[in-house]
């Protein structure tokens, strides 16, 4: 298992609430947590960027971290995060935020530890671009959208 740095940015996470872990053996993710000053009303359709209380360094290029809103929030409450999905890549070393958006028509209380995002952690393929004048033909070819069926 990979080592990442990780630096705690709000002295109560790690005290009062958890450092991100997985929740289970087969869980693919870590929750982050709302390290907000206080508890927070957010209206429909806010957007609030919100602080995991701390700051990561990954430092191996094979691997990134991307940050989920969880599916439970979503679906029953509309909370989702603003971007969808955030990429951590290996070389940022900042506070991880998430910016979380309620896009329900009802305000929704972000409390203070609750678990808003979780972080799942995968490698990365990097490539290079071959330049062409002409693809092989596939069964697809430029078909879109679509295309292979509901």
């Amino acid at each position: 298992m990979p080592n990442v740095k990780l630096k705690v940015l709000d002295e109560r996470l790690g005290r009062d609430f958890p450092l991100p872990s997985y929740e289970t053996d087969g869980s693919a993710g870590m929750d982050l947590r709302a390290m907000l000053d206080e508890d927070y009303l957010l209206k429909p359709d806010e957007v609030k960027l919100v602080s995991s209380g701390f700051a990561m360094h990954i430092a191996d290029r094979g691997i990134v971290a991307s940050i989920y809103p969880r599916s439970g929030l979503g679906t029953k409450h509309g909370i989702v995060l603003g971007n969808l999905t955030g990429i951590i890549d290996s070389d940022y070393q900042g506070p991880i935020l998430m910016p979380v958006w309620n896009r329900s028509s009802r305000p929704f209380l972000l409390e203070v530890g609750m678990r808003i995002a979780q972080m799942v952690f995968t490698p990365v393929l990097r490539v290079n671009f071959e330049l062409c004048e002409e693809f092989e033909t596939s069964t697809r070819g430029e078909k879109g959208f679509g295309s292979t069926g509901a």
